[in-house]
């Protein structure tokens, strides 16, 4: 197979075997993105917890310090006045009725949508929808509350959602190769810390098994384990 010029230039950078530190691991991703769009940096943890355990089973947010370098498109499902509050807080979308049945044609074209507990009864109808989506409000993500304006903010700020998946890998996205470096790293950080702190009491051995940075179209960098070792409890 052919290699190309783009897969050359990465192979003469990358040193075999090596492992990176986050700033390293940023500034040769950085340096080595040659596309013409702004990649993502994505961080991605191999855990030592079984999912199908229900005490393994990590899902939960985290509030990223510089947010994530993406534009958010949220949507609230509320009655009454606290349709309006969403829209106040920066909502794209707030009703009740019309969204459901919006929904319940196709539509889809959102990136969160948050919901008042009162609403969950009508809306938890369209998880067939909405669940092979990722987008069913749930509490453990905070995007069900009766605190709509709050959760939006949150949300239009940089909070993200994650769950492990049965693999045990975790993964996001942690901003833009355009961010500057330290902020870049600051998120990373953010993530992974929130993760170590979430370490199951069940979970035996090794519980972060190995970490990688990678952006869009690039290479995983394989970080070295005294980023994150020395924190875990």
């Amino acid at each position: 197979m052919k290699i190309t010029k783009r897969k050359k230039e990465f192979q003469s950078k990358l040193k075999k075997d090596k492992e990176y530190t986050l700033q390293e691991a940023v500034a040769l991703l950085k340096e080595t993105s040659k596309v013409k769009f702004v990649e993502s940096l994505d961080c991605a943890m191999r855990l030592g917890v079984d999912p199908r355990q229900a005490d393994q089973m990590l899902r939960g947010t985290v509030s990223l310090p510089h947010g994530t370098g993406k534009t958010v498109s949220v949507l609230v499902i509320s009655k009454g006045a606290k349709a309006q509050e969403a829209l106040d807080a920066g909502a794209d979308y707030a009703g009740f009725e019309e969204y459901l049945e919006k929904i319940k044609g196709g539509w889809t074209d959102v990136d969160v949508i948050i919901s008042t507990p009162d609403s969950m009864s009508e809306l938890g109808k369209l998880g067939k929808i909405l669940g092979p989506k990722g987008l069913m409000p749930n509490p453990k993500s905070g995007t069900v509350t009766q605190d709509v304006a709050n959760a939006v903010k949150e949300i239009k700020a940089g909070k993200i959602e994650f769950r492990v998946e049965k693999t045990g890998i975790v993964h996001t996205s942690v901003g833009k190769l355009n961010f500057e470096n330290d902020k870049l790293v600051e998120n990373a950080k953010a993530f992974i810390n929130t993760i170590i702190k979430m370490k199951p009491a069940s979970a035996k051995g090794q519980y972060v098994k190995s970490l990688f940075l990678s952006s869009t179209m690039g290479p995983g960098l394989r970080i070295t384990k005294d980023e994150y070792t020395v924190r875990q409890v």
